[in-house]
């Protein structure tokens, strides 16, 4: 059986999906990516995968260009020739049912999230809900990161409960992050915080930066870090002169991008992401696999991560206040306790968000469409 990965860029399969396409190729299916050009494409090739590229406008919804995507993941399709197409993100899961459309394809969606369309909760949330009601009837099997998700499109008849099926995000690799010794607080006793992700709204950068500067008139030697990329092409990107500000006046330690964040999440005392959604958060499972305690809203895709008051605590969303209260209430917690925090989050990952766990679940899928 030829499987195909879609993507809607080589960056996130050379990033998230190389260790799952080897466990596949490794259990006896042919394995090859479809994706846009563009970085990762070399590190797919290097790992002895087969790739094939179409056309994708990642922040488009020009409606001629979005059918042009379409019409060249349908000729990239027509190349590969997979039997079974397993597709991600929102695009990548409705252009890839248009376009495998009487070519006599399987196909299995997993739902990372649902797109910045249902934060805002706008014309476009209407659309996507209708692409949805168009696309997923026909999927063989849908595979949610979490269970809002699942509920949602279960409510809404978006699919058949049947194949619908809960999985732990993309899962992580627990011999790739490692548990890491706790490194010591300062002379002064105060933590290290660390948030990642790109600069967005979204991602809850600005309530970050106004609960540091908050929390560090209550304990001034506690130390806010930021690790990500800029994205000046979305609409909620933090602008540069905003980081500007946030750095110069040492409320944020801005650390820039890094294609390795292990040792950064070592060097930290606990991880914070104040989303306001997310699929089922990498950063968060990547944190908690290396051992580190977790500060998160308390949204779909970020709730599952943290056992509140045993591996982490949680916010809500869109709110500096809340956020600095638990930045506040785990600053005046004992050394011993943020240690037993973070070995918890080591305990929880290993028990529900390995990497093995999502690749189980899918091969139980492939088998079940070989019947």
């Amino acid at each position: 059986m030829h499987i195909a990965i879609v993507a809607n860029t080589a960056w996130y399969i050379a990033n998230f999906r190389l260790g799952f396409m080897q466990s596949l190729r490794a259990a006896g299916y042919q394995v090859s990516a479809i994706c846009p050009a563009g970085d990762g494409l070399q590190q797919i090739a290097a790992a002895g995968f087969n790739h094939v590229t179409f056309q994708l406008q990642g922040k488009s919804i020009n409606p001629l260009r979005e059918l042009g995507s379409v019409l060249s993941l349908r000729s990239a399709l027509k190349r590969a020739a997979p039997d079974v197409i397993l597709s991600h993100t929102p695009k990548g899961n409705i252009y890839t049912s248009f376009a495998r459309r009487g070519l006599g394809m399987r196909q299995i969606a997993g739902v990372s999230g649902l797109g910045s369309s249902f934060i805002r909760q706008d014309w476009l949330t209407r659309l996507v809900m209708r692409l949805y009601k168009l696309t997923f009837g026909g999927m063989d099997r849908v595979l949610f990161e979490n269970p809002t998700d699942k509920a949602i499109f279960l409510q809404h008849g978006l699919v058949d409960a049947a194949r619908a099926e809960g999985i732990p995000g993309l899962g992580v690799d627990l011999d790739h992050f490692t548990c890491e010794p706790f490194a010591p607080l300062a002379q002064e006793g105060a933590p290290v915080f660390l948030m990642i992700a790109r600069l967005l709204g979204d991602k809850g950068v600005r309530e970050y930066a106004a609960a540091a500067r908050s929390v560090r008139l209550r304990h001034p030697h506690a130390r806010f870090q930021l690790l990500g990329s800029l994205d000046a092409s979305n609409p909620t990107a933090i602008t540069a002169a905003e980081l500007a500000a946030w750095t110069s006046d040492t409320t944020i330690d801005y650390l820039g991008y890094t294609a390795d964040v292990r040792p950064f999440i070592a060097a930290a005392h606990c991880i914070v992401l104040p989303s306001y959604r997310e699929g089922m958060s990498r950063t968060l499972l990547e944190a908690a696999a290396v051992g580190r305690a977790l500060i998160a809203s308390d949204v779909p895709g970020c709730r599952e991560a943290i056992e509140l008051g045993v591996n982490g605590l949680l916010c809500e969303a869109r709110n500096a206040g809340s956020l600095s209260a638990a930045l506040s209430k785990f600053c005046t917690l004992p050394e011993a306790r943020m240690r037993q925090m973070g070995a918890a989050s080591r305990t929880k990952a290993q028990a529900q968000f390995s990497e093995a766990l999502v690749t189980a679940t899918y091969l139980r899928s492939l088998e079940q469409l070989r019947r």
